[in-house]
Formats: structure tokens, C-alpha cells, sequence
């Protein structure tokens, strides 16, 4: 990715971010009515694009708004944007709105054309978390269909902030005493050389790298399950990652004040970050799977 200004799309056009303008009666910025995906670019190659396009898609029939591009127009689009920013490994930011109708109403306008705007950041460098971070749990107070990635993250912004306040880098999250995910991860535990995470429901985001991760196990021979897991297990751990999209995967080598395992990144993380750095050599191959 190229240093310099940066090059957005907003509504069909290509432009300055800084010249990026939106109305202050869209709903995106009245209600967080809309939805966004991320999709990490490795050497200017969308990855796993049709998963991310899939979660996109959820998202928007979920929350009613009409797809306002088809699979080849998104593709173009994030070629566009990624080209534009001068290839490489990025983070390509989609957020799409209900648009801006004349009024301010709850509910749906009668019209109203999709806000789409797409913007390019640097992805992390691969290991920057080799080392491991730092969590903090809290009780999840989010609504039940987390599973839509809508942009009203005001719950997300506030747990996250409250595990900086606390020197960590991420809050993980639980109900009533089971896991659920993290403020912006998909978290995973190993307990006796088996990797376990919180099955999919519609209290969770289903993320595009949870599935990466699980399809590596497999391919490796990692045991791994799907099922409900307790915060006492997650205490009782001997490793706990998170994973998202822009940082893949990282180690939690510290929960909540007591270190995971011996307070340092562990056997089955080791393997899973080098099967992952294999995967990005490939694509830089152009063998992407």
C-alpha cells in the first residue's frame, strides 16, 4: 500500500478520501442504520472474498437493505479501491447505509438509495501480536443478533474502551457465564491439545477468519469443537487466541490480571500462526485456496 493521500469510493465514484462527502440526514449517521464488512487484501488480492460477500449479503437482507451491487460489481469495486491504493496487503473497509431520505423518520423511508462507501487502511504486519496481548472479560449486554454486522457498535466501543482503561487490548465477552466472542474477535480456547470455540448463533458474528482457522485445524490434524464453553474453562485454558480479520490470529498470554498457560504464546499457537503465514505465502503465489 502506497503512503499518500488515500482513494475511496463513495456512490459509483472514485475520490480523495478527504473529499469523501455524506449527508448529515443519512441514516448511517442518524440511526447506525446500515451495515459494514471488512475483507483483508493480501499482495492486492481480496481474501476469501465470496465468505465476506456471503456475511455482507446476511447482513443486509437481515436489516432490509437492498443490495445495491451484485458479486461482480462488489469485486470490481475492491479492485478498484485496492488498486488504487497501490496493491499490497490492506484492509478494505464496505459500509453500507439506507441512504438519506428528506426526513428524519424511524421507520423505513419509502425511498432511498443505498449509501455505499469503501475506503482502504494498512493491515497489521504479519506477527505483530506474535508476542500476545492482554484481555479482560465483562458480561455481554449487546442486543441478540450480533450476527448482523450492523454499525451501531456503540456497545463494542464502550466494552473495548473499558479493557483499554484497564491496559488490555481486548474485552471478551460472556452471558450468564458463557463465552460468547470478543468486543471486535472471535475467541478460541486449548485445553489438553484441543481447540475449542463458542458455536455459531445469532448472538455471534459467524467470522470469516473463525472459519480459516477451523479449516487449518483440520488440515493439520488440530482436534477442534464447535459447542458452548464456560467462563470458568476459559479461566482454566492453557492457551486463549482471538481472530479477526485484519490481525488474523493472536495470543492472550494474560486474562484478566492472572497469566493463560505459562504467561506466554503456546505450542498450539505457534503451529497455527506458521499454517497461517503459509496460507498468505500461497497467495502471494497466486494460489490462493
Amino acid at each position: 500500500m502506497r503512503d499518500g493521500p488515500a482513494t475511496c469510493y463513495l456512490d459509483g465514484a472514485l475520490m480523495a478520501l478527504e473529499a469523501a462527502r455524506i449527508s448529515p440526514l443519512d441514516r448511517g449517521f442518524l440511526f447506525g442504520d446500515g451495515v459494514y464488512e471488512l475483507v483483508p487484501c493480501y499482495a492486492g488480492a481480496p481474501f476469501r472474498l465470496e465468505a465476506h460477500l456471503r456475511r455482507l449479503r446476511h447482513s443486509l437482507a437481515a436489516t432490509r437493505i437492498p443490495d445495491p451491487l451484485d458479486g461482480d460489481g462488489w469485486a470490481r469495486v475492491l479492485d478498484q479501491v485496492c488498486e488504487a491504493n497501490g496493491g499490497g496487503d490492506q484492509a478494505l473497509y464496505i459500509q453500507v447505509t439506507r441512504g438519506c431520505p428528506p426526513k428524519r423518520t424511524h421507520e423505513f423511508p419509502a425511498r432511498s438509495e443505498p449509501t455505499v462507501f469503501v475506503m482502504s487502511s494498512r493491515l497489521p504486519p504479519a506477527g505483530s501480536y506474535a508476542d500476545g496481548v492482554t484481555a479482560t472479560t465483562r458480561e455481554d449486554p449487546r442486543w441478540s443478533r450480533c450476527d448482523i454486522k450492523a454499525t451501531a457498535l456503540l456497545p463494542n466501543v464502550l466494552l473495548r474502551q473499558e479493557a483499554v482503561d484497564e491496559g488490555a487490548h481486548e474485552a471478551i465477552l460472556h452471558r450468564d457465564g458463557e463465552l460468547t466472542e470478543g468486543a471486535a474477535s472471535t475467541v478460541f480456547l486449548v485445553r489438553d491439545g484441543k481447540l475449542a470455540t463458542p458455536e455459531l448463533h445469532s448472538g455471534l458474528l459467524p467470522g470469516v477468519t473463525r472459519e480459516v482457522v477451523l479449516e487449518l485445524a483440520a488440515e493439520h490434524g488440530l482436534p477442534y469443537r464447535t459447542r458452548p464453553i464456560t467462563l470458568a474453562e476459559l479461566y482454566h485454558a492453557d492457551e486463549v487466541w482471538l481472530s479477526s480479520s485484519t490481525k488474523e490470529v493472536i495470543p492472550v498470554v494474560e486474562l484478566d490480571g492472572t497469566p493463560v498457560g505459562g504467561g506466554t504464546p503456546g505450542p498450539a499457537y505457534r503451529a497455527m500462526r506458521d499454517w497461517f503465514a503459509q496460507l498468505r505465502r500461497q497467495i502471494a503465489r497466486g494460489r490462493q485456496p
